[in-house]
């Protein structure tokens, strides 16, 4: 049974009269809340505690991904080494101040209240026994047949419960007061600690951040040839590619339009010439060029038979490739050729395919074909009235690699596959590097421009008439 509870039984069996007190009352309101909003705070402070745990072994473990990722060869391996040390250090740091200076407070401000509240439970039975003593006391006073030896002893148990329960009572009635008062003092000091730990940790933190910063971008300003390509979102208003340069040709020829650019760095020579380099798939990773295509195989040994050889084109067609002349444009022999023909044959055959179809290095294509396709007239340009062809025919050219389109207005091209250039409508919208043409199978069984043209990258095609 609770002590509200036995007080009102008593109260009802006429047995003891209610003693009010409502300033003590509103006192236990306020200690009630005040627990409350302690023990709430507690819990959201461990909960704050556990979080930056959490945070500091997230922390870790990126600092420690980059140490594993960062080579030893690069700038500033020392300097990262020791700013993941400073990090969990510094996370550590922070975490047990929080501990010293705002948990253990708090458990020690709350440590208080269950004593408090202990005797606040006892002071409440008191109060019982000393409104039952004096009922007991009155009743024996007012009895028709009085009996002075038990009202003596009524008497003297009324004044021992009253005693007891006025030490309790006076003294919750200075303590109550007084601890409800104590809260804003605690709350500011509990909050101050905390932002002032959590404004000098992020001090500290930023400068960390700042010094890794610093070395990686001395690291990016070292290798700045390696920019990370980001992908270029079309333009709905734009049906071409918007400032596009030629990429180098696939025998690492070296580029001498203008420069080649990504998002933030100029792209250094070797970078463009490296020949492990593999094909992207799409146009817009370099933003301001066609794709790069894949540098042709080179044969290792003389004694390599003909079927291993792999053909750009068709069985029909195997390219020479000479890794001590990078701008040596690959050469077609014709069908029935002995693949291991002379090197002056072959020399002679590439003279002649370069007479005919123009060198399938970029700095020569650039100057024969790109003026021809803006202008919309070429050499020979009575091709172009043919019947046969699409309006505005220029010339023929055969993909050397796969190309994957990513745009609805690029074409998707497989080796072999044989594409009609023809001019662009608007000639402001061609983008150096680029063409416009329709695939030969299409046009042959659609007659339809609309729908089956598109640009492609240039330096992945060569011409073939």
């Amino acid at each position: 049974m609770s002590i509200t509870t036995e007080h009102e039984v008593l109260q009802k069996l006429g047995k003891a009269d209610e003693t009010k007190d409502e300033q003590f009352e509103q006192c236990v309101q306020n200690f009630n809340k005040q627990l409350s909003e302690g023990t709430r705070l507690q819990k959201d402070l461990r909960t704050y505690l556990a979080s930056v745990k959490a945070m500091h072994e997230a922390s870790k473990k990126l600092t420690e991904c980059l140490q594993e990722v960062y080579e030893p060869d690069w700038p500033g391996r020392d300097d990262t080494n020791k700013i993941a040390e400073n990090n969990d250090l510094l996370w550590t740091d922070f975490h047990q101040k929080l501990v010293d200076q705002a948990l253990l407070t708090m458990d020690t401000y709350l440590g208080q209240f269950p004593d408090i509240k202990s005797r606040i439970a006892k002071r409440g039975r008191k109060l019982v026994d000393y409104d039952s003593a004096r009922h007991h006391f009155e009743a024996l006073q007012t009895a028709k047949k009085k009996d002075e030896t038990k009202i003596a002893k009524a008497e003297e148990e009324l004044v021992k419960a009253q005693k007891v329960f006025e030490e309790m009572n006076v003294d919750l009635q200075e303590e109550l007061p007084s601890l409800w008062n104590s809260r804003v003092g605690f709350y500011v000091n509990t909050f101050q600690s905390i932002a002032g730990l959590e404004e000098n940790f992020h001090k500290e933190m930023s400068k960390l951040n700042q010094n890794l910063h610093d070395v990686l971008l001395g690291l990016d300003k070292q290798y700045s040839g390696n920019a990370f390509p980001i992908k270029a979102q079309p333009s709905d208003s734009t049906p071409a590619k918007a400032n596009k340069s030629p990429s180098p040709p696939p025998d690492g020829s070296p580029i001498t339009s203008p420069e080649t650019k990504t998002v933030n760095h100029e792209l250094e020579p070797s970078t463009l010439e490296a020949p492990g380099a593999s094909i992207p798939k799409s146009p817009s990773q370099l933003r301001k060029g066609p794709p790069v295509p894949p540098p042709p195989k080179v044969t290792p040994s003389k004694e390599i038979k003909q079927e291993n050889i792999i053909s750009l084109f068709d069985d029909n067609f195997v390219p020479e490739i000479s890794v001590t002349t990078p701008s040596q444009p690959a050469e077609a022999a014709h069908a029935g050729a002995e693949a291991a023909g002379s090197e002056a044959a072959a020399g002679g055959e590439a003279s002649k395919t370069e007479a005919d179809s123009g060198s399938s290095s970029l700095p020569a294509v650039v100057v024969e074909t790109f003026p021809a396709t803006v202008n919309g007239t070429v050499e020979g340009g009575a091709s172009s009235e043919r019947a046969d062809m699409p309006p505005g025919f220029l010339f023929k050219v055969q993909a050397m690699h796969d190309y994957t389109a990513t745009d609805s207005d690029e074409l998707q091209l497989k080796a072999g596959d044989v594409v009609l250039v023809i001019p662009f409508e608007n000639p402001e919208e061609q983008d150096e590097g680029w063409l416009m043409g329709v695939k030969e199978s299409d046009w042959i069984q659609h007659k339809e421009l609309d729908q089956c043209r598109g640009v492609f990258p240039e330096n992945f095609t060569e011409r073939v008439q």
